[in-house]
Formats: structure tokens, C-alpha cells, sequence
């Protein structure tokens, strides 16, 4: 080595080595800036659980409350737990349905929009898309806050081939994972919005196993038990020191800090930065052309359940149901206390009238013969009076309160009617309101999935390469392989079908009902064959035997010729269903093919064979 390349390795070296703390700073700085938000997220996934006898210190740490005397009731009763899963249950409907919608009549842009749909199908289906939804909703009802990342992951998919150390190589595939916010670090906690952010930082613990197999780097690990950095179940809650049990720590394991930087005048593709404890991982441009005009931008798509303005965290339900939980808690202690008074009793004995020893730890139980001095007053009860009406009504209040910041009501929470409506259309009326008071977070998780959707696609068109194959679904619900590269997806007009997926039964009362208004019969009143297979196949029927005839068939085949007169000459056959397939002929012709005289003239042609062996049009 020369004594310039010398120079230039250890000014590398330099380099590398301020980078490298200079990321660790950036971390810790962003770590202090919102240790607050974690402590209060922590302190909701403990009042979930269970663990409701616990504050924040000034200091921000959180501690246990202690009891002011040793005898009062601290039981929890905890309304906020079901409050949480009735919303669960509720946001668990909300799936938009991940269907293209294409922008014209024409083949191609019909071709695309299927091609799409079914990509996104697929997808989903692979990953369980709807447990990847689930798990992030859990997060943002608990903490406020929950995001995805979307991710190409080359070493998913089918195997294409081998490398020259005989290892599998594959063609790779999308993956997205749900993300709790204690693992994002934005550069503002005032942008309210994913791109108001410059900066942003995915941290986690991981073993060092996991370093050496993704990246190859050997490093010393040590026991992490930060609990933003590895915030384990809510099912284990807080402990006390009491308990005498330690959190659940990662041992060998080492803080992986990703850092993704916005493109800017400097770097226009962005940068990404990769740190585990001393050493530089990666360094390179932001790796996913996953913006809506190709541009590079984060992998991340941010859910909240209650928005903030000029706050990037959002707030969640349970924010705002501690204080009252902390309230109703301590009524109904109150209230237990003065029960266990009234039923127990208070004593009041002379001194030295009885052995008040015995008498502490027996009390009065019945059938007890009471010795007590000759000449003093006899041991007695005190009067503890009655329950005051004031425990009542402020339970009762309290209650009323908990429908109110919630946004959910007797009728969802409980199955109950306490307002005595009996009538369906009051019901329904009931319901409503209650999916109204929680729109803000229907519509944060629609826009998280569309969001979702645009990059999966995205990341296709980036890394699907040129030639794949697809399992999908074709016209009548049947299933076939497409080949398919990386062109023929369009990923930057993306726009989404409104509505949801219905349920089996919901589409099957659906279809009842459009039959019944008879609004899928023709001119004569009768329903076409096409038609017919359809509803079968929607109710089920579409696998007996004998439950469809071949027009399905006739269809299929006319949509292969079409595809086949894109590029040669077709005749037509004289066991074809002519008139279906001169509807379809037609239809390729009306939507678009009459743009190209070559591909038109090769449909006219076609379609004169047709009349010549099935009689004119």
C-alpha cells in the first residue's frame, strides 16, 4: 500500500468513525427528547393489563403508589381493557378493499388494474396482511401511534437459481411488519405529517446473531433490558420491586439504529445509515423507489388512533380514560371499604375491659363468649351508619363519563340497551353514533392500507424484474398462472376501489336482493346464462355438478382470442358459441382496440368468420 492509499484509508477510517458517533448522538438526543411519550405509552400498556396503582415521577420514571394505610382496598376494576377490545373489534372490520381500479375501457388499462389487484391479492394473503393490520391497530388503540414497514426482502420468494458458494438464491418478495412506535425516532416531534419529516430512525435490540447472518459482521453483544427498546407483552405489566422480579432482558444482543435520511440538494436519492454499536453496517442511497412519481422516500406508513395537531405522535382512548379509571378505582374501594366496615363492625372496648389481643385478631364471630371485667362497660359496636347516596351517583357518573371519552356505548360495550329503544331503525341509529365517534381512526387505518397497497406495488415495479409468475385469479373466480415483468405494472396512477370487503353473507343478501327487485333480468324478463353462472358462483353453487353450463368456457376462449388477435389472425371455430363471442369480440373492440387499424382489421376479420359459420350479427 502506497503512502497516499495509506492517507486515504485512515482519512476513510476517520470518517467512518465520526459517522458512526455522530448517528449513536443523534439516537440518544432523540432518545431524551420524547422519554415522556414512552413513559406515558408505557404507562397506558400497564393500565390495560391490569396495573393501575402506578404514576410518573417528575422525573419521568415510573413508579408504584403506595397505600396510605395499610388497609385500604386497592382492587382494580378495570373498564378500560373491554373499552379496548370493543374498538378492536370494531377497527378489525376496517379492511379496504385492495382493488385497482383501471382509468379507461381499454385492454391494456384493464389488464394493468387486474394485474394489480391480484399482486395486492396475492400479498396479502401470503403475509396475512390482516394480522399485520391487527397487530398495528393494537398498537395505536394503546399507545396512540402504530406504523408499517414495507420492506423487499431477497431472500423470499421462489428459488431461481444458486450462487458460486452453492447457496439458494431467490427471487424475493414484499414483506410488512407492524411496528410499535417505541422503534421510530422522527428528527421533529411537531411534523405532522410523514412528510414534514427529514429524518427519521427505526431502532431496535437484536441478537448478535441476527448482525452476523444479515450483514456479516461479527461484534460483542450485552444485556439490553431498556424497555423502549424491547417493550415486552402488556400480559407481563410492571412489577414492583416488591416482587422480587426483574424485567425480561435480551442477553448477547446489541441496539441495530437504521437512519433514513430525505433526499435533498446533497444527496438526491437519499441516504440510509446503518449503526449497531461501534461499527457502520451499511451506508448508501435510500434503497426503495416507493413515491408516488418513483422518487425515494421512507418505508414506513404511520396509523394513529386519535391525531394531534403539530404532535407526529397521535393519542389513544386510553389517555384519556386513565384519569377516570384512577377515579372509578378509587370509589369503588371506597365504597368496598365501607362495606367491609358496615358487615365487619368497629369495636369500642374498654381499656383492660377484655384481652384485646384475642380480640383483634378473632373479632366478634358468632357463638363467641366475650369475658370482659367485672364493673366495665360492656364491648359494643359502633354506629357506622349507611352507604351515602354520593357513592352511588358518582359511580353512576363516572360510568356515564367512560361512554362519553370512549366513544363507545352500553350497546356496544356490553350488548345492553340501558336507553330502552326497542324499535330496529332506533338500534341501528345507536349504532351509528358509536362507528361515527371513531371515524378519525377508521379513516387513519384506510389511509394506512392504500398507503401500504401504492408501495407493495411500488416495490414490484422496482424489483419485479422481467419476467415472474403469478398465481391469480381469473374471470369466474378460476385460478391461472401469469407471466408478468416489471412494465407491465403501473404503480404511480394507483387509485383504490372505495368500500369494504364484505362477508360471504353479505354478498349472498346482497345478490337476494338485487333478484328480488329484479334488477338482473334482461328485456324479456329472464336471466342471461352469463348472469345465471354468476349468481351461482356467488352463492356457492359454483362447484356442483351440472350448476353452470359451458357458456363460462365460450367466454374464456373469446378472451384468448382476443389476446392472440393483438399480434396474428384467428379463425373462428365452428363449435364456438358465436353470439358470445361476437359480444366479446365487440367489447375488445368499443374499449380500445379501435385505436390500432392492425389489431382492428385482425377483430373484423375474426368477426366475419364468425358470421360466415354462425350466421350473421
Amino acid at each position: 500500500m502506497t503512502k497516499r492509499e495509506e492517507l486515504a484509508a485512515r482519512a476513510e477510517q476517520r470518517r467512518v468513525e465520526a459517522l458512526v458517533a455522530e448517528v449513536n448522538a443523534d439516537f440518544e438526543a432523540r432518545r431524551r427528547a420524547r422519554k415522556m411519550l414512552e413513559r406515558g405509552w408505557e404507562l397506558n400498556m400497564n393500565f390495560v393489563s391490569g396495573n393501575q396503582f402506578c404514576d410518573l415521577t417528575p422525573e419521568g420514571e415510573l413508579e408504584e403508589e403506595q397505600a396510605a394505610f395499610f388497609w385500604q382496598s386497592r382492587r382494580c376494576f378495570n373498564h378500560i381493557a373491554p373499552t379496548l377490545d370493543t374498538r378492536l373489534a370494531r377497527l378489525a372490520k376496517v379492511r379496504p378493499s385492495l382493488e385497482v381500479r383501471a382509468f379507461s375501457d381499454a385492454d391494456d388499462d384493464m389488464k394493468t388494474a387486474r394485474l394489480c389487484s391480484n399482486i395486492l391479492r396475492s400479498v396479502k394473503n401470503r403475509i396475512d396482511l390482516d394480522g399485520v393490520i391487527a397487530r398495528a391497530t393494537l398498537w395505536s388503540e394503546t399507545c396512540g401511534t402504530a406504523f408499517y414497514k414495507i420492506v423487499w426482502n431477497h431472500e423470499d420468494g421462489m428459488v431461481i437459481g444458486t450462487d458460486e458458494a452453492g447457496h439458494s438464491v431467490r427471487e424475493g418478495d414484499v414483506n410488512v411488519i407492524a411496528l410499535s412506535p417505541f422503534e421510530i425516532y422522527p428528527d421533529s416531534l411537531a411534523a405532522e405529517r410523514m412528510e414534514d419529516v427529514g429524518s427519521i430512525i427505526h431502532a431496535k435490540a437484536v441478537p448478535v446473531s441476527y448482525i452476523r447472518d444479515k450483514f456479516g459482521v461479527e461484534m460483542e453483544g450485552r444485556t439490553i433490558a431498556d424497555f423502549p427498546l424491547m417493550p415486552f407483552s402488556a400480559a407481563s405489566g410492571w412489577k414492583r420491586p416488591a416482587d422480587g422480579d426483574e424485567r425480561p432482558v435480551l442477553e448477547d444482543a446489541v441496539i441495530l439504529i437504521e437512519r433514513y435520511i430525505r433526499p435533498d440538494g446533497e444527496h438526491p436519492n437519499g441516504r440510509l445509515e446503518i449503526v449497531a454499536a461501534d461499527k457502520l453496517l451499511y451506508e448508501g442511497d435510500l434503497p426503495y423507489c416507493n413515491g408516488d412519481r418513483g422518487e425515494r422516500i421512507f418505508p414506513f406508513v404511520r396509523q394513529t388512533c386519535i391525531a394531534l395537531a403539530g404532535a407526529f405522535f397521535g393519542t389513544s382512548v386510553v389517555d384519556r380514560m386513565i384519569p377516570l379509571q384512577r377515579a372509578y378505582n378509587a370509589v369503588r374501594n371506597r365504597k368496598h371499604e365501607f362495606l367491609n366496615r358496615l358487615s365487619t363492625g368497629v369495636i369500642a372496648v374498654e381499656d383492660g375491659s377484655v384481652d384485646a389481643e384475642e380480640l383483634a385478631e378473632d373479632g366478634l364471630y358468632p357463638g363467641k363468649v366475650l369475658v370482659y371485667r367485672r364493673g366495665s362497660e360492656k364491648p359494643g359496636f359502633l354506629d357506622g351508619g349507611s352507604i351515602p347516596a354520593e357513592f352511588e351517583k358518582e359511580e353512576e357518573r363516572l360510568s356515564g363519563e367512560f361512554i362519553l371519552v370512549s366513544g363507545m356505548s352500553e350497546i356496544s360495550r356490553n350488548s345492553a340497551n340501558p336507553t330502552h329503544v326497542t324499535s330496529a331503525t332506533g338500534l341501528q341509529l345507536l349504532i351509528d353514533q358509536d362507528t361515527n365517534r371513531m371515524q378519525m381512526s377508521v379513516e387513519s387505518v384506510e389511509r394506512a392500507v392504500r398507503e401500504t397497497g401504492k408501495q407493495i406495488l411500488h416495490l414490484y415495479k422496482q424489483f419485479a424484474g422481467a419476467r415472474r409468475v403469478l398465481r391469480m385469479t381469473g374471470t369466474g373466480g378460476d385460478t391461472e398462472l401469469v407471466a408478468f415483468s416489471q412494465s407491465d405494472i403501473s404503480a404511480d396512477d394507483v387509485q383504490f376501489e372505495p368500500g369494504y370487503e364484505r362477508t360471504p353473507e353479505q354478498k349472498r343478501e346482497d345478490i337476494l336482493s338485487l333478484l328480488s327487485l329484479g334488477l338482473l333480468q334482461g328485456e324479456n324478463g329472464t336471466l342471461s346464462d352469463d348472469t345465471r353462472n354468476r349468481v351461482l358462483e356467488a352463492l356457492g353453487f359454483g362447484s356442483f355438478e351440472n350448476a353452470r353450463d359451458i357458456s363460462h368456457l365460450h367466454l374464456k376462449k373469446a378472451e384468448r382470442e382476443n389476446l392472440a388477435l393483438a399480434q396474428r389472425d384467428v379463425e373462428a371455430d365452428e363449435y364456438d358459441d358465436h353470439a358470445l363471442h361476437r359480444t366479446e369480440h365487440v367489447r375488445a373492440l368499443l374499449s380500445g382496440a379501435e385505436h390500432d387499424d392492425k389489431v382492428r382489421g385482425r377483430i373484423l376479420r375474426h368477426l366475419a368468420s364468425h358470421r360466415e359459420k354462425g350466421g350473421s350479427v
